[in-house]
């Protein structure tokens, strides 16, 4: 595998702050990191469900794998310098829950984030990005 695209919610703030933190990562592996549902991705994978990704972070290799959801943060994190071992072992049998369990409390937090009927991209409030600035907010409750 010589690329990879990362496909993410650019009205997400917590997503947004993720994207930063991976383009400031060494990679072994080059990233692209590409808004979900853009003109441009919609270019780049005209076959893929473009609303699927806009629910769930979607990685593509270079010769059209997908990965989705846990998979795909995995994949993230085999491409870094710094977190390939740790990506081989959220692979193991003994890693897949915790790495299932961190998905699911990042998916958590991201919904928290959108409130009720909200959506963080268009909502100008605290923690939106209506302003632009896109910062991650202190955790919900």
């Amino acid at each position: 595998m010589r690329r990879l695209t990362v496909l993410y919610d650019a009205d997400c703030p917590l997503c947004v702050h993720l994207r930063h933190w991976l383009l400031r990562q060494r990679q072994l592996v080059p990233l692209d990191l590409v808004p979900a549902g853009s003109q441009e991705a919609r270019r780049r994978f005209p076959a893929l469900d473009h609303a699927a990704t806009l629910r769930e972070i979607t990685v593509i290799g270079d010769r059209g794998q997908v990965y989705r959801e846990t998979a795909a943060w995995i994949v993230c994190l085999w491409a870094l310098a710094e977190h390939r071992p740790r990506a081989h072992w959220l692979a193991t049998p003994a890693g897949q829950p915790f790495a299932r369990m961190t998905v699911l409390a990042a998916a958590k937090w991201r919904e928290a984030l959108k409130g009720p009927g909200g959506d963080p991209g268009r909502d100008p409030g605290p923690g939106g990005c209506g302003d632009g600035r896109c910062e991650v907010p202190g955790p919900p409750g």
